[in-house]
């Protein structure tokens, strides 16, 4: 039997695909062990969403092919697609975004030959690439891809030409697969794709429809929604969750820029005032809604008044927290040909104001819930305590051992960040 190391970079999706391909590889006797390992076989599931991402995935196959030589080294994902001349000595396996499931004849082929397979297209896939997976070994929290592709062309992302087309997996194929997993013990599923709210467009269905029938699913405790637009949030979306308490209280909602003269270059498809309205409409049936978003700092053209719009804007609206990004050039996207670059020590001094803020928030939201209970999904137990997340995605630390996947209420007695501190309420 091969031992196989397997290395996810980047997004859930990919997240989802890995699981998927070492499920696939475990049903055919192949051995996982960590990927610093010494293995028969390496597999890169790659990114390629900023320039940091794409020198990790360099750095992480040129570390596979050191490590053993003899090796049968695969590389796939998003930075192989975007770089389709990609190709060094010691790399046996190149794959794009298509034939991932395949990648078992891959290997046999490439075992039986040792001869280099390339499986580059010269067009994006424009089918669903079915995926099933019923267990998630170690994690208590299942993920499901819903959707793959984007259409959308923010004028910064490249995604949209590494992964093509919007694609949807039928809906009886979502539903069975979650309650496939709910069977196996899973009690919180995070819904996932590359552009999850535009679910269905392909199909003759939508998100909002999708949402209700899983739902509808016996046992499964919480939905998650990975990430969604907010231009996805249409009135009957909101209206299911209004309708259902199962789709937990918090929402990942990318604003990428606090002006409007910004998102207009991103190509955004949205103005501030649309924004906030639809933040009022999330409270208005959702007043406990913990909302999380992703900010870009140091696109073209950004005055020092456009990012101190952005901070102010951020704000008002009272993020959970901010991930935030300093613009990175995407060669092939529109924002490489905008004037203005921005100065990259102007950039991560941005970023760091940003930051700061986000920290300023979290910290803010975290104190809001002391005294408070809270119920926690147990995912994890470090130095004799447990780790979880409440349905608001707030990470909390419990000072004793508590049963993996299992839910307990806790009061909210402290923070120390990044965790709140609970004290298990005893019934």
């Amino acid at each position: 039997m091969r031992t196989v190391g397997v290395l996810t970079l980047g997004c859930k999706v990919n997240t989802y695909e890995s699981e998927y391909i070492i499920h696939l590889l475990k049903e055919h006797n192949y051995i996982i062990k960590d990927f610093d390992d010494i293995c028969d076989v390496y597999i890169i599931n790659t990114c390629t969403v900023t320039n940091t991402s794409d020198i990790k995935s360099r750095k992480m196959i040129r570390k596979a092919i050191r490590r053993n030589p003899q090796a049968c080294v695969v590389a796939m994902g998003c930075f192989i697609e975007a770089n389709k001349d990609f190709s060094i000595p010691g790399l046996d396996i190149i794959i794009g975004n298509k034939d991932k499931s395949k990648i078992i004849e891959l290997l046999d082929e490439w075992f039986q030959k040792r001869k280099d397979i390339r499986r580059l297209y010269s067009s994006l896939p424009r089918e669903f690439e079915d995926m099933y997976i019923s267990e998630f070994p170690g994690r208590t929290r299942a993920f499901v891809k819903i959707q793959d592709g984007c259409e959308n062309f923010c004028s910064y992302c490249i995604i949209p030409y590494v992964r093509g087309k919007c694609r949807s997996k039928k809906k009886e194929d979502v539903v069975s697969e979650i309650t496939s997993l709910v069977k196996h013990g899973y009690q919180e599923v995070v819904l996932t794709g590359i552009h999850t709210g535009n679910y269905g467009v392909d199909l003759d269905t939508n998100f909002s429809e999708l949402l209700k029938e899983i739902c509808a699913i016996p046992g499964l405790k919480r939905l998650r929604i990975s990430s969604i637009e907010i231009t996805e949030l249409t009135d009957s979306v909101l209206e299911v969750i209004k309708d259902h308490s199962i789709i937990v209280n918090h929402m990942h909602i990318p604003l990428q820029a606090g002006s409007n003269h910004v998102l207009k270059l991103m190509n955004r498809k949205y103005d501030l005032d649309y924004f906030f309205h639809k933040i009022e409409d999330i409270r208005k049936i959702r007043p406990h809604m913990a909302i999380t978003t992703d900010v870009i700092v140091g696109f073209p053209g950004e005055s020092e008044e456009d990012f101190q719009e952005t901070l102010d804007v951020c704000r008002k609206l009272g993020f959970a927290k901010i991930h935030v990004f300093p613009y990175s050039e995407r060669k092939g996207t529109k924002a490489m040909e905008l004037p203005d670059h921005i100065d990259p020590a102007v950039k991560k001094e941005r970023a760091r104001r940003l930051l700061a803020l986000s920290k300023e928030l979290e910290c803010n939201y975290y104190q809001s819930f002391v005294g408070k209970e809270v119920v926690v999904l147990v995912e994890e137990h470090k130095d004799r305590k447990s780790f979880g997340h409440t349905d608001t995605y707030l990470h909390v630390q419990i000072p004793k051992i508590i049963d993996r996947n299992t839910f307990v209420t806790v009061k909210v007695i402290d923070v120390c960040y990044p965790y709140c501190i609970g004290e298990v309420i005893e019934k």
